[in-house]
């Protein structure tokens, strides 16, 4: 392997454990979710909207990382605001993992935001910056890469962690500030971004840096380029010039795939995982079974995009992913529509172990047996018949102990549906990003469309507790299986082929349309 090459994957590897503290902080709460609601008391139709709100509000905090990322990076240097997301990484572990009072956890979930905001925009931009345009789209899908292993380990550590004692979630959350701290000191190893120190008038050590990442003649050829793109005038990078004639269809294009990779629900799916497993009729330590081999899996396609996103092409692979993923999520829909709900002999031991009050079970074995078609309906009637004080709190046990489903099928779409979001929307949406903005909007651009992504991302989180309530579990697949068509149907039409070109000939073929 020629030294260049082994520099850019040292380098494209350290950038990209700011993805892998990203995916382990997003998907962390899934574990605590059953803990936090417990311990925070949080019950009732008011308790959906604050345990919607403790797990999304790391997507609002995201907004804030969004915003400023880019502008940040293009002032200060794309190195900074990832040493700044480190520190955030850490500080917001700690204290999550230490709070005693919602408001603080809340605020510890927000600053854990800030750091996933800036992480996600920045970190791909840096590597996709760096690298020659031959391995461009391979190195900036080591970030998602990153994202996907932590998500994996997340799954790993809280289900390691789950029988440690009553402060479980709180272990589960604070040992990210180690990988964190890892980060921040492995930063220094890293160089600035060449295209930001060119931008900044400094060709000198931008030549260094890219002779050593791509070797002398690639470097010369890229400079050149830079030197072309940085030359040609522009109306300004406000959201004026982001939003005008010669931007338009690239904002259309960015803007709408972030868009759809937010609303089929992979976030929602992947924060509430076990949560979902265990509507789907298991208990909690198979959830969690569950939860890791959904991350394993997550993490495997995720190497079979990256052989394949600079061989196949980004457009395939989207076509193949987006196809998949509507498939996947219609059979989970129709897999929830087609179960009952019915309290059974089986039910009173679930019931037991979801601490359901002893007379309460008594009440339910004595009460006639109705078969429902759907979990609303279901529980609509245990509220009438034993009153909704009493139902509310123990509702997602109820649910489970009642249900009559093919979990196999809904463990199998699950499966199916991250399979096709990690060859898919999931690296190649980050590596689009990273490629079709020009060198001048490049750090504006990402953040307008990042937080917008983030937009997306939280508001779907925050109502999937409300989703369930009021639509149903099938109802809200549904939904998701619906805006997957409507995501293929996008890529089919308006996504360009992005392989094989310099950033600086994509500009120009791009800007042209």
């Amino acid at each position: 392997m020629p030294h260049s090459k082994k520099y850019m994957i040292s380098v494209a590897l350290i950038v990209a454990i700011g993805g892998f503290l990203l995916g382990f902080d997003a998907t962390v709460i899934s574990g605590t979710v059953p803990f936090i609601k417990k311990y925070f008391d949080l019950s009732g139709v008011s308790g959906d909207l604050k345990l919607g709100w403790a797990v999304s509000c790391l997507g609002w905090g995201a907004l804030g990382g969004n915003a400023v990322a880019g502008l940040l990076s293009d002032r200060f240097g794309r190195k900074k605001v990832l040493f700044i997301t480190a520190l955030l990484f850490a500080g917001s572990a700690l204290l999550s993992a230490t709070a005693t009072n919602f408001t603080v956890f809340v605020i510890s979930r927000i600053i854990a935001g800030v750091a996933v905001g800036g992480s996600i925009l920045i970190a791909p931009v840096y590597i996709a910056e760096i690298s020659p345009s031959k391995q461009r789209g391979s190195l900036v899908s080591f970030n998602q890469l990153m994202i996907v292993i932590g998500i994996s380990a997340s799954f790993f550590s809280n289900y390691f962690l789950l029988e440690i004692g009553d402060n479980n979630w709180r272990w589960m959350l604070g040992v990210e500030a180690i990988p964190a701290a890892l980060y921040f000191f492995l930063l220094f190893a890293v160089p600035e971004s060449p295209r930001w120190l060119f931008g900044k008038g400094q060709t000198g050590p931008a030549r260094e840096i890219l002779t050593k990442a791509c070797g002398p003649e690639q470097a010369e050829e890229e400079l050149r380029n830079i030197q072309q793109s940085f030359a040609q005038k522009t109306t300004g990078v406000g959201l004026g010039g982001l939003l005008g004639r010669r931007m338009r269809f690239i904002m259309f294009i960015a803007l709408a795939i972030a868009f759809f990779q937010q609303i089929t629900g992979i976030n929602a799916i992947f924060y509430y995982l076990p949560t979902i497993f265990v509507h789907a009729g298991g208990g909690v330590n198979a959830a969690f079974k569950q939860a890791v081999l959904v991350g394993l899996v997550n993490l495997g396609m995720t190497f079979v995009a990256i052989r394949w996103v600079d061989r196949l092409g980004r457009k395939p692979l989207l076509v193949i992913g987006a196809a998949g993923m509507a498939v996947s999520l219609l059979t989970c829909a129709w897999a929830f529509h087609d179960s009952t709900y019915q309290i059974t002999e089986k039910s009173y031991a679930i019931l037991e172990t979801g601490k359901v009050p002893a007379d309460l079970i008594g009440e339910l074995k004595a009460s006639e047996k109705k078969v429902f078609t759907t979990d609303k309906e279901y529980v609509a009637d245990l509220e009438k018949r034993f009153g909704a004080e009493r139902i509310k709190p123990h509702q997602d046990s109820l649910v489970t102990a009642g249900l009559n489903i093919r979990a196999s099928l809904v463990l199998y779409a699950i499966i199916g549906f991250v399979a096709s979001f990690a060859i898919s929307l999931g690296p190649v949406m980050w590596v689009l990003l990273s490629e079709i903005f020009p060198n001048q909007y490049r750090g504006a651009a990402i953040s307008l469309v990042g937080f917008w992504n983030s937009v997306i991302s939280a508001t779907v989180t925050m109502i999937f507790p409300w989703e369930l309530t009021t639509f149903g579990t099938a109802g809200t697949f549904l939904g998701y299986g619906l805006m997957a068509v409507a995501a293929l149907a996008f890529v089919l039409i308006w996504i360009p082929e992005t392989k094989g070109k310099t950033l600086e000939e994509l500009e120009g073929i791009l800007v042209r349309k």
